[in-house]
């Protein structure tokens, strides 16, 4: 597994990663919550492990912005606080689990285990009825859009546009894969369909937020995706 321990302490950094090295796993080391947060946005892990006092930013912060973006990640919070307020202020945040310093390196494994196995199991459940993209999610069995924590109100037509490009993010569709496979046309160059559609969809989903996901590629098409 591609693992990010996201821990300031050098020795207790460099005792996980050889341990968890030799259990034969992908381990990547942050010493700062910024750098942290970077890492596990940029890159795909199976699990971050994830000390709360951190230089920068709070270990708090980094495992709500990290939630935020990736839902479906597990995050296992490692700190030498162990008060009830502490694994509150820890859970509340988004974590998975929460383990206290110092700790059995057996118990660890077996908690990251558990924290995968289940990941994979919602990951299951994302796929068939969530699709998602950046803080972007698209619930296909209710049929709402979420930004955030905002709804955004998406008439039938806007709804598949909407899907059809998230299912295929990070790759650019042309106007006439758009047309063909929302409207079912042979794309006709007179119509502007396609122009208008995305417009709207980019005041719906983009006006009102700093990132924006939906991107023109001029002369190729549209491309929705994190920047």
């Amino acid at each position: 597994m591609n693992i990010l321990v996201i821990e300031d302490e050098e020795k207790v950094a460099t005792f996980l990663k050889h341990g968890l090295e030799e259990q034969g796993h992908d381990v990547r080391i942050a010493r700062d919550g910024a750098a942290g947060q970077q890492l596990a946005l940029d890159n795909e892990f199976h699990i971050v492990l994830l000390d709360l006092i951190l230089p920068g930013i709070h270990g708090v912060k980094v495992c709500q912005t990290i939630k935020k973006e990736k839902p479906f990640l597990p995050i296992l919070m490692l700190t030498a606080l162990g008060t009830t307020d502490d694994k509150l202020a820890g859970f509340e945040s988004g974590a998975d689990d929460y383990l206290v310093k110092p700790f059995e390196f057996k118990e660890l494994l077996a908690r990251i285990k558990a924290l995968t196995k289940r990941s994979q199991a919602s990951s299951v459940v994302e796929k068939a009825n969530l699709l998602s993209v950046g803080d972007l999610q698209l619930d296909l069995d209710k049929k709402v859009a979420l930004r955030g924590n905002k709804v955004i109100a998406l008439t039938a037509k806007e709804f598949s546009l909407l899907e059809y490009l998230i299912k295929n993010k990070g790759r650019v569709m042309s106007r006439i894969d758009i047309a063909a496979e929302v409207w079912n046309l042979n794309f006709d160059s007179g119509t502007n369909v396609v122009e208008v559609y995305v417009n709207i969809l980019r005041k719906k989903i983009d006006r009102d937020f700093p990132v924006k996901l939906i991107q023109t590629r001029i002369g190729l098409g549209y491309v929705i995706q994190q920047p």
